[in-house]
C-alpha cells in the first residue's frame, strides 16, 4: 500500500494534480488557501488586491511580532473595498474550486488553520473525503483526522479553544496513523528556525501519542521546523513537509 501526503498546499494547484501519481490514494493535512505568499509578496488574496508593496509592510510588521500594528495597517487596507465580506469570500471561493477539482482521488483531506470549513462542502467531489475528528480506514489501516489550529496572534480563520480541540482527538481514539494540521506540542517539532518562532502545538495530540502510540503522527503547519521528525515511544512523528514550496509528498507505504 502506498500513500501520498501532503500540507500546507497554499494554491500549489499544480503540484496538487500530480500528487497522487503512483500512489493510491493521497492524504491532504490541510492549509488548502493562499492568503499571504512570503516568496512572492504579489501572489494569493492580500497579493492580488492590495499589491506587493502593502503585503511586503504587512509582513515586515507581523515577522517584527507587531501583531496589533499589522492588523490596525490592514484594517486601513480593507477600508478601501466597498464590501470586504464579499470580496474576500469570492477570492476563496475561485481558490478552492481550482483545488478541489485538482484533488486526485482517493483523497482523504482535513482543514488547515487558514481554511475555511463552512466553504468545503460546496467543493468536495466524490473521491475527495473530508475528516474533522473522524476516522477512515485505508487496506486494514486506521487513519485519525483532526484538523484546524488552536488560537494564536496570527488570528487565522479557523483556530478553535483547546478544549474543542482536545475534544476531536478524543474522537479518533485509537488509530495507525494519527493526522493533524498542527504538530503535537513538542519544542523541535514546534519551532520554525526561518520565522524564529514558536508556532502553536497542541499537548492533546501529544497526549494522544504517548497514550495510544499510533505506528505514525502525520502534521505540516511549520513549513520550516528544527527537526522534521522524531520518535515519540514507538510513534514515528513526520512533518509531511511544505507542499508549496517542494510539490513533493512525504510518501508511506506498508504491505497489504
Amino acid at each position: 500500500m502506498r500513500v501520498h501526503v501532503v500540507s500546507d498546499v497554499h494554491g500549489r494547484v499544480d503540484a496538487l494534480a500530480r500528487a497522487g501519481d503512483g500512489a493510491d490514494a493521497l492524504v491532504c493535512l490541510g492549509d488548502l488557501l493562499l492568503f499571504i505568499d512570503y516568496a512572492d509578496y504579489g501572489a494569493g488574496v492580500l497579493g492580488e488586491l492590495f499589491g506587493a508593496d502593502a503585503v511586503g509592510r504587512f509582513v515586515e510588521l507581523r515577522t517584527a511580532r507587531r501583531f496589533e500594528e499589522a492588523r490596525e495597517f490592514t484594517r486601513s487596507l480593507w477600508a478601501r473595498v466597498p464590501d470586504r465580506d464579499a470580496t474576500v469570500r469570492a477570492a476563496i471561493r475561485e481558490q478552492y474550486a481550482e483545488i478541489f477539482a485538482a484533488f486526485p482521488t482517493p483523497a482523504y483531506v482535513t482543514y488547515g488553520n487558514v481554511d475555511v470549513p463552512p466553504l468545503w462542502p460546496d467543493f468536495a467531489r466524490e473521491g475527495v473525503h473530508v475528516h474533522d475528528g473522524t476516522t477512515a480506514e485505508l487496506d486494514g489501516w486506521r487513519f485519525g483526522f483532526v484538523g484546524g489550529g488552536l488560537p494564536s496572534p496570527m488570528r487565522t480563520p479557523y483556530e478553535i479553544p483547546e478544549p474543542e480541540y482536545a475534544a476531536k482527538v478524543g474522537d479518533v481514539g485509537e488509530v495507525d496513523v494519527l493526522c493533524s494540521h498542527i504538530p503535537p506540542a513538542v519544542p523541535e517539532l514546534t519551532y520554525d528556525v526561518v520565522a524564529r518562532r514558536f508556532e502553536r502545538g497542541s499537548a492533546a495530540l501529544l497526549d494522544a501519542i504517548r497514550t495510544v502510540q499510533p505506528r505514525y503522527a502525520l502534521f505540516g503547519h511549520v513549513h520550516q521546523p528544527l527537526q522534521r521528525r522524531l520518535r515519540i515511544g514507538r510513534t514515528e512523528c513526520v512533518n509531511v513537509g511544505h507542499f508549496r514550496s517542494t510539490g513533493v509528498p512525504w510518501v508511506l507505504t506498508w504491505e497489504r
